[in-house]
């Protein structure tokens, strides 16, 4: 019961997060835009793309996100769950870590980015590309891939500690 609820907690943080940054300013968020409104920001002049989806910034501000999502659940499983074993620290962080990256998916991206006009950048609003759920989908599928390394780590640090 206590993991589900842990879920719904960091599900909320996510959230209050991730929307305020995007109504704030959409084009702070297009390394998550699908390729094609990328390249229309980019020849209508808003943004510089280079060959990387991700402005060094925003490489930045993940990999510190990453880092202190590892580092609160790694407190949080140990001191809370009483998580002793690496099979229970990855385990339970990598639940919420589904829970967080599908919650994104589904509801954030699907349910809200795709239909809300709050997100649409001038100049791209006419873009069928808003609509793409399975841009969303296959984006979680390796954000999915990408928490592995992440909750081996919190498995490998809860085993320590």
């Amino acid at each position: 019961m206590i993991l589900l609820v842990e879920c719904a907690v960091a599900i909320v943080l996510f959230t209050a997060i991730v929307i305020p940054l995007t109504l704030k300013n959409p084009l702070d968020s297009i390394g998550d835009y699908p390729p094609a409104i990328r390249r229309r920001c980019e020849e209508l002049g808003l943004v510089r793309l280079s060959e990387k989806r991700f402005t060094a910034g925003e490489v930045v501000r993940k990999v510190i996100g990453v880092g202190v999502l590892a580092a609160a659940l790694v407190l949080l499983l140990a001191k809370l769950n009483g998580d002793t074993t690496f099979w229970q620290g990855f385990r339970d962080s990598y639940t919420i870590w589904l829970a967080i990256t599908w919650w994104d998916a589904i509801v954030i991206d699907c349910g809200w980015f795709c239909h809300s006009p709050r997100t649409r950048i001038p100049g791209t609003e006419d873009m069928p590309e808003y609509h793409d759920f399975l841009f969303h989908v296959k984006q979680s599928c390796i954000g999915t891939a990408i928490g592995l390394p992440a909750c081996l780590f919190v498995g490998c640090i809860v085993q320590l500690v």
